[in-house]
This record gives structure tokens, C-alpha cells and sequence, in this order.
């Protein structure tokens, strides 16, 4: 967690294409196998799922694949980032090893997601920047047991029951047929049923033989083109060799670990977990090294959660408010002393020619500097040696008041 609140917000996209990207096809470990024309039959969306659940494991994939990233208005963009500029590339898949590579080629370099198992690192050719890090453990029901055997596979009905219970929030479409990547192949429509937020939605389709994902796109609200998206323009099935995925970050790569294993508690010392566990204003103000800015509410939004983010000997908080897609986080900790607007290498309404151009703000007469995205926006400020950042799925002018009124 202390990788959220100290990098800056090149490495914290950066980071957040890769991930996006290893997700998206990083869910294609079990995978199918029957024969069917360029466009499948028309059936429910729950026969379908089920269809791709109940098919044989392939031994490995090997794709071409185009990545689309609109998340950023290109004026605020400058240089050629894969990861914010989008780009075409590669992906390869070995079902037995569980392992993955996915580049992206830029003018910089290309861009890397190498996942081996549980370890994986990220390749950021811009910054020069590798995140390596651990995933977290799969349950005991993995996709490896279901590649021998259909038992476990629910049914058409329980997959139904399943998706009614989703759909009491969700707007679900019906399993859309269609070809992608010269396959027959199945697309659904998943979009937020609660106002608020700028999710639009998102699409997932599959190779309807098969049951590999082919596209991922998320969309923004009231937008029709994808802010993300991640699709196979061409692909293969069959063993891919070891030496594919035998690589490791370019030397000279500054490196950058993240944690995203979870269940670390019992690496932890007492105090540790006592300090993660506090919760409510009292207890968290308690914990702290400075005073929690926390008012019941904020741009006409009730506080509703308090909690630390980190124990130790660097504690931090995180106050939301809001309830829901609209929801705004508020993380305070003592500041890095880096910058005054925390954004670290990021430059303010200029850039040194790669990376981002972030625009300055005023929060109540200190500098801070903000991030306008089609999903969110993030502000980052320090006052009395405590550094804010402010980020949700929100319009710029909604962060600014819930930082002003901080």
C-alpha cells in the first residue's frame, strides 16, 4: 500500500495499464475446445458462460493484440508510452506453467507484463521503471482441476441464479455473437445500475469454442469509445515454449515491489496489525503523527469511513465520502517532502518532453497539481508537512471541493 501513496502518478498509470492489461488476459487459464462457424449460435448469456466453463484446457496462446488508451486527454500527454499512448503487440500464454507475457510496442521501447505463477514484473520503457511484485493466492478450486474433470462446473440454472443476484446492481446484456479475431466468439455488456461515478461500463467478449477472453474495453459514461481496451487482432492455440517467457526486467530498470498478495498478517508484528485494524475518527487520529483532517462532510458529502492504510512507524489514513461509485477518498500522510504537490517527476503545465504535463491547482492558497481522467480525478497537495491526495470517480471541480473544504 505505501507504493499508492508515494509514487508518482507516471508509475502509478504505468502501473495501472499493466495490470489492467495482465487481468483482461490473465483470466484465460481455462479454456476450451469445439468447433463452430465465425459467428456462434444465439443462446443466453448463462449457456454460454457455461459452454466456456465446461470446455478442455489448451496447452498454451499466442496472439497479437492492439491496446487502446484513451484514460488521459492527449494534450497532457508528451513522448510515446505504450502503456498511455496505446499500441499493438504481443501476447503469449502457457496453461500448465500458469505463466504470461504481454508487450506493447512504443518508440521508447516496448512496454512488459511477464507473470511467472504467482510473481510477475511490469516494464515501464518511459520511465525506465519495473514494478515486480506477488499476486495473490488462488483458491483451493482452481482452473487446473476444472481442465480435467466438468465436476465442480455449476450449471446453467446456478450460473442463471447467479447472474440474477448480479443483475439487482448491475445492467447485464444478453451473450451478443460476433467474430473477433477471425473467431466465433460472445460478447457481454456489464454497466453500473446506480447513478454516480464516471464508470460507464464494461465489455468482455470470448471465444465462444474456446472460452478466451479476445476483448476487454472499459467505457466512461456517456462515451462509446473505450477509455480502455485490450483486444486480439489474431490467434493461435498450442504449446508455447519455456524460453518464451524466460525474461527479465532490461538492466539499469529502476525497480519498483508492490504487494498485492494479501494475507501478510502473520509477517507483521502485533502493533503492525493492531495500527491496520483502526477504525472511526477517534481510533485513527489516535494513531497518527499529525492531525486527521476529517469533517463530517465535505462538497455536500457525509464522511463515511475512517481507517489507517498503513501501521508502523509511517501511519497513514484514508477517509472516504460518499457512498458508492461516487464515492471520494481522501489518504493523509505525513509528507515525502518531494514536491509540493506530491506528484514527485510529474511536471506542472510543462514537461520536459515525456510523460505527463500535469496542471497546478490552488487549494485554499497551496499549490497542488491535478489529474483530469475520462474515469476520475486526482489531486495531490501538502499543508503543514501533511501530504493530501484526493482521488475518485469524479469531475475535477467535485475533487477540488472536497480538498478545499478539507
Amino acid at each position: 500500500m505505501r507504493f499508492l501513496r508515494t509514487a508518482t502518478t507516471g508509475r502509478l498509470l504505468a502501473a495501472l495499464g499493466g495490470v489492467v492489461a495482465a487481468i483482461a488476459i490473465g483470466a484465460a487459464v481455462a479454456v476450451a475446445a469445439t468447433s463452430g462457424g465465425p459467428v456462434p449460435k444465439r443462446q443466453s448469456l448463462s449457456g454460454a458462460i457455461h459452454q466456456a466453463l465446461k470446455a478442455p484446457s489448451v496447452a498454451g496462446i499466442s496472439a497479437r493484440v492492439s491496446f487502446t488508451d484513451n484514460l488521459i486527454d492527449g494534450s497532457q500527454i508528451q513522448g510515446a508510452d505504450p502503456l498511455l499512448n496505446g499500441g499493438t503487440g504481443r501476447l503469449w500464454m502457457s496453461s500448465a506453467a500458469h505463466e504470461l507475457r504481454l508487450e506493447v510496442q512504443g518508440q521508447n521501447g516496448d512496454a512488459q507484463v511477464v507473470v511467472h505463477g504467482r510473481s510477475f514484473w511490469m516494464y515501464d520503457p518511459t520511465s525506465q521503471t519495473a514494478y515486480e511484485g506477488t499476486l495473490p493466492a488462488q483458491s483451493a478450486s482452481s482452473g487446473s482441476h476444472r481442465a480435467k474433470s466438468h465436476e465442480g462446473i455449476p450449471s446453467i440454472a446456478q450460473i442463471q441464479a447467479g447472474l440474477d443476484r448480479f443483475m439487482r446492481h448491475t445492467q447485464v446484456s444478453h451473450a451478443i455473437p460476433g467474430d473477433i479475431a477471425g473467431r466465433p466468439a460472445y460478447t457481454v455488456h456489464i454497466s453500473p445500475k446506480q447513478r454516480g461515478g464516471l464508470l460507464g461500463g464494461v465489455e468482455l467478449a470470448w471465444d465462444a469454442a474456446r472460452g478466451v477472453p479476445l476483448r476487454f474495453e472499459v467505457l466512461a459514461r456517456g462515451d462509446s469509445t473505450p477509455v480502455l481496451e485490450l483486444t486480439a487482432t489474431d490467434i493461435s492455440f498450442g504449446k508455447v515454449p519455456a524460453s518464451t517467457f524466460a525474461l527479465s526486467p532490461p538492466k539499469g530498470a529502476k525497480v519498483v515491489h508492490i504487494n498485492l498478495a494479501g494475507g501478510g498478517a502473520s509477517h507483521q508484528s502485533k502493533s503492525h496489525v493492531k495500527h491496520h485494524e483502526a477504525t472511526g475518527v477517534a481510533a485513527v487520529a489516535r494513531a497518527l503523527p499529525f492531525k486527521l483532517a476529517a469533517p463530517s462532510t465535505v462538497a455536500g458529502l457525509h464522511r463515511s469511513t475512517v481507517a489507517l492504510l498503513h501501521g508502523g512507524s509511517h501511519p497513514a489514513a484514508i477517509v472516504t465520502y460518499g457512498q458508492g461509485l461516487g464515492a471520494v477518498a481522501v489518504v493523509e500522510q505525513i509528507s515525502s517532502g518531494r514536491s509540493a504537490g506530491g506528484l514527485g517527476g510529474v511536471s506542472s503545465g510543462g514537461s520536459d518532453g515525456q510523460g505527463l504535463s500535469v496542471p497546478t491547482v490552488s487549494i485554499n492558497g497551496t499549490s497542488g497539481q491535478e489529474l483530469d481522467t475520462a474515469l476520475g480525478s486526482v489531486i495531490r497537495f501538502t499543508r503543514d508537512h501533511v501530504g493530501y491526495t484526493v482521488l475518485g470517480s469524479v469531475h475535477p471541480a467535485v475533487a477540488r471541493a472536497v480538498a478545499r473544504g478539507l
